[in-house]
Order: C-alpha cells, then structure tokens, then sequence
C-alpha cells in the first residue's frame, strides 16, 4: 500500500452495536412503562460485550498488527479532540437555556426565577459536594495519565481505581438527588435545564 492511512476490514461490531443500542433504547421504554427490566439488563449485557469485543480489536490492529502509523495516530487524537468540543458546544447550550430564562425571566415564568412553585436545591449541600468530587475526579485521573506516561503502572492503577471510585460516589449521589428533587423534568425550564445538565455528567 502506497498511503499512512488503515483501511478497516469487515466489523459485525458496527451493526450489532446499532442494533444492541436499538434495543437499549426499547427497554428504556419498557422499563418507564411497563416497569420491566429485562430488555434493559439483556441489552446493557450485550452493548458491554460489543464495546469490548470491538476496541479489542482496535487495539490489537494498533499494536501486533501494527496499523495505527502516525497519520492514523493524529486522525484518533483529532477525533477525541473534536468529540470534546462537540460535548462542549452541548453543554454550552444548556447553559446558555439556563442563564438565558434566570436572568431574564419571562411572563410565563411569572417574571420569577426560580419558578414559583419550584424549591431549587441548597447550593451548598449536595451539588458543592458532588461539584468537590467533580473536581476530584479530574486531579485524580491526571495522576493517572501522567503515571502512565511515565510507565509507574502501579499508580496509574490507583488513580484510576481512585477515579472510577469518585464517578461511582458521584452517580450515587447524584441518584439520591434526583429522589428527593422536589421538581421534575416537566416543571418548566428551570427543571428541564436541571435534568438535562446534571444528568450529562453522569
């Protein structure tokens, strides 16, 4: 071959990915009105069996096939790149929802932020706390990167234990919020924008 680039073989993982995920999504429907698990549980199974089959052969085309050339290299960093910038401009306009109904409220909302009706949180309970871990997080899983980096394997394994310890911690927390929220989703913009920002981090 006369170019840098790795031309893919055949992968099932692409199709059975769509159509395990396809499947995800009918037992999230199931599970939110019929109160059944079983579709949920047997798709989440699968899609973990798919990811892991499929990167498993990604790593093996990157290091005893030896595919991944430079070119294919800085292609994955730009990709990562740009799927960080994409998650950015998401989060950017729920944001910008939020900010824009706060600081300017409008008729329907009674001129009143919060809503009248809705009893938002206290600031500095649950959401510093779960914003400290957040923070944590991150520190914790730049140890990580930077012992890998430096081939210590034996403490980029207790920064990433660390890490998935505080995104573990996170979620419950974050579960135990959402019980006792006093709003949900359907109550206007304040709960919708709540939900929606809160619940992408997790």
């Amino acid at each position: 071959k006369n170019h840098p680039f790795h031309l893919v073989d055949q992968s099932p993982w692409p199709l059975l990915g769509s159509l395990s995920t396809f499947s995800f999504m009918m037992g999230l429907v199931k599970w939110f009105h019929l109160h059944e698990t079983n579709l949920l549980m047997l798709s989440l199974f699968t899609n973990t069996l798919i990811m892991y089959q499929w990167w498993r052969d990604i790593v093996r085309e990157g290091t005893f096939q030896g595919l991944h050339t430079m070119k294919v290299t800085m292609g994955l960093r730009w990709g990562m790149i740009l799927f960080i910038t994409s998650e950015v401009f998401f989060f950017l306009a729920f944001f910008w929802a939020f900010f824009h109904a706060s600081l300017s409220p409008s008729i329907e909302l009674g001129m009143n932020w919060p809503p009248k009706g809705i009893k938002p949180f206290n600031p500095l309970e649950i959401p510093l706390l779960n914003t400290l871990i957040l923070l944590s997080s991150g520190l914790t899983i730049t140890w990580a990167h930077h012992s890998i980096m430096e081939n210590d394997y034996l403490q980029a394994l207790q920064g990433l234990s660390l890490t998935v310890s505080l995104g573990f911690y996170f979620s419950l927390l974050q579960m135990f919020e959402y019980i006792e929220a006093p709003f949900t989703i359907a109550d206007s913009v304040y709960g919708s924008t709540f939900f929606m920002t809160t619940g992408l981090h997790g």
